[in-house]
């Protein structure tokens, strides 16, 4: 089975879009069992509230190092721990290719406070293009589109090759992979 790791990022104001955003995650992966991939969702009020030796912070970034999908979620604000959240995301994107960063805002009330602009802003200077949802409904429907626009199937593989053993016709065969060429495969 597949693991692909999403973090959903966003202020306490959007609990109810986080909420059913995680209930068509799971229905999700009811649909994705029969391909063997399942969709491991992180969001902030999952996450342990043990003391860290450094912050809380520190504890869910670490979760963003590990997803496979950012997902970002802005309404009125953009907090300064959603912030830091997408900017450790961006970083690791720009660095390691990873994690596949998407940012929606949700059509904003009359009078949204100036970090929502601010944080627009900063996407327009990082040439991004932010998506839009009118509920929690419309969301999934474009966030579902974007899972189906990925390779699912090639997400939240294993880095280093080192040590597997392939059953071909009842031929085992191991592998050592090493900079990106085969050194003394043997058939057993």
């Amino acid at each position: 089975m597949r693991t692909i790791r999403i973090f959903l990022a966003s202020s306490s104001e959007l609990k109810a879009d986080r909420l059913a955003f995680e209930i068509e995650i799971n229905r999700k992966n009811k649909l994705l069992a029969e391909k063997e991939i399942f969709l491991h969702l992180d969001i902030w009020e999952d996450l342990s509230t043990k003391m860290s030796p450094t912050r809380s912070q520190d504890e869910y970034n670490k979760a963003i190092a590990e997803a496979d999908i950012f997902v970002l979620l802005a309404w009125n604000k953009v907090g300064k721990y959603t912030e830091e959240e997408f900017d450790f995301a961006w970083h690791m994107f720009r660095d390691k290719k990873k994690p596949a960063i998407f940012t929606w805002f949700k059509e904003q009330p009359q009078a949204a406070e100036p970090s929502l602009q601010a944080f627009k802003d900063k996407l327009s200077g990082l040439g991004h293009f932010p998506a839009f949802y009118k509920d929690a409904a419309d969301l999934w429907v474009q966030f579902n589109k974007e899972l189906d626009r990925l390779d699912l199937a090639s997400m939240g593989k294993i880095d280093d090759a080192r040590g597997i053993y392939v059953d071909n016709r009842n031929a085992n065969i191991k592998n050592q992979f090493n900079g990106g060429t085969f050194n003394n495969p043997t058939f057993q």
